[in-house]
């Protein structure tokens, strides 16, 4: 199977889909890999060390997708002329996001390309190492507390110095999933003092298990809004926070609500929100995708592309993954795995045939 790799066009995306190393395994395994020169430039990753891996190096996005074969970025196609060239002999694998916006799918369909979608991979076992939800998120969590010491105006850990105590910076992670997880075992290790929530009973038991408080609280009394609720316990533990990191996010959905004006209201000057969610509205009434919002002497950062702070670790770990849903979606004749009966490709297939055929994509976009 021919497969390319695309250079990512958008503005601020350092990550290159598949790795030199990740196109070595490719290549052994018998398929032809053609890497778009300067694909992965930003993740230093250059074209000499995708030639050594036994990779073609094209000299453009044209020469790259070629006439068939499989096409493999990080954000996937989904404009017209990201799309110019693709036909029915064309598998497209990227974070196309089809159920928030299933007209790029529409638009991948109408190519009639084959296409899978990276963020629909479905939490199961046997899906695990194909998650590149999982990996970004771990890049995610490291980078937000990175982010928020280096831009912090005191230091994380507690020091004991001749010129006096420094006591530690107070940290809360609202969201115990993989990025929340990260964000708190990150802290930990910088030295902060770090509480966490999570709606999840069983989140409550991880975010103790890397070392952080976890927050309690009891079920709202019949006839108040369970959301005003847990809003009003949680407010008195951001007012102590010296960063706040919001990690809340569901498929396909608009960010929930977890921090109302009111309670950035109740902070300190000088504090922080970093809020994970802002792609698709954020956690923070008050966020704004990829802007530095100023309320009251609370700083409140929206970014998007945490992920490509660790352009070169993230690529690895995305490439890996990658790797492993080509080998499902390849068969060893060579043709495309169109098997509805198997979870993960029933979750990851999006356009087939010249039609949107995901059922959750279908019911997001309307009328074909």
């Amino acid at each position: 199977m021919r497969i390319a790799v695309t250079r990512e066009r958008g503005v601020g995306e350092r990550r290159v889909a598949i790795s030199p190393e990740a196109a070595k395994v490719l290549v052994a395994a018998g398929h032809d890999v053609v890497v778009e020169s300067g694909a992965g430039s930003a993740a230093g990753m250059d074209d000499a060390d995708y030639g050594s891996a036994g990779a073609t190096i094209a000299p453009d996005r044209a020469a790259t997708v070629g006439s068939e074969g499989l096409v493999v970025s990080v954000q996937g196609p989904t404009d017209s002329d990201a799309l110019a060239g693709f036909t029915e002999d064309h598998v497209v694998v990227g974070l196309l996001d089809p159920v928030w916006n299933p007209e790029a799918a529409k638009s991948v369909a109408a190519t009639g390309a084959t296409s899978y979608s990276l963020d629909l991979v479905p939490r199961s076992t046997r899906a695990q190492s194909m998650d590149v939800l999982s990996s970004t998120a771990t890049v995610a969590g490291t980078q937000a507390v990175l982010t928020a010491a280096y831009r912090l105006p005191k230091l994380m850990p507690l020091m004991i110095t001749a010129a006096g105590t420094i006591p530690p910076a107070r940290l809360v992670v609202l969201g115990a999933g993989v990025a929340g997880l990260q964000a708190i075992a990150t802290a930990r290790r910088l030295g902060a003092v770090v509480e966490g929530f999570d709606i999840r009973e069983e989140a409550l038991e991880q975010i103790r298990s890397v070392g952080a408080k976890s927050i309690s609280v009891p079920p709202a009394e019949d006839g108040v809004d369970p959301a005003a609720h847990t809003q009003a316990a949680l407010t008195p533990h951001l007012a102590e926070a010296d960063i706040v990191i919001t990690a809340a996010q569901i498929p396909g959905r608009r960010s929930p609500i977890l921090v109302t004006e009111t309670m950035v209201d109740a902070m300190k000057s000088g504090a922080m929100i970093i809020d994970l969610a802002a792609i698709r509205g954020g956690n923070c009434e008050l966020t704004r995708a990829d802007e530095e919002v100023a309320h009251n002497g609370v700083s409140i950062l929206g970014p998007t592309d945490l992920a490509s702070g660790s352009a070169f670790s993230a690529s690895r770990m995305f490439a890996n993954n990658v790797v492993k849903l080509i080998e499902l979606i390849l068969t060893d004749d060579g043709t495309i795995n169109l098997d509805t009966d198997d979870d993960i490709i029933a979750a990851m297939l999006v356009t087939t045939g010249g039609q949107v055929v995901h059922p959750q994509v279908i019911e997001a976009g309307g009328p074909q």
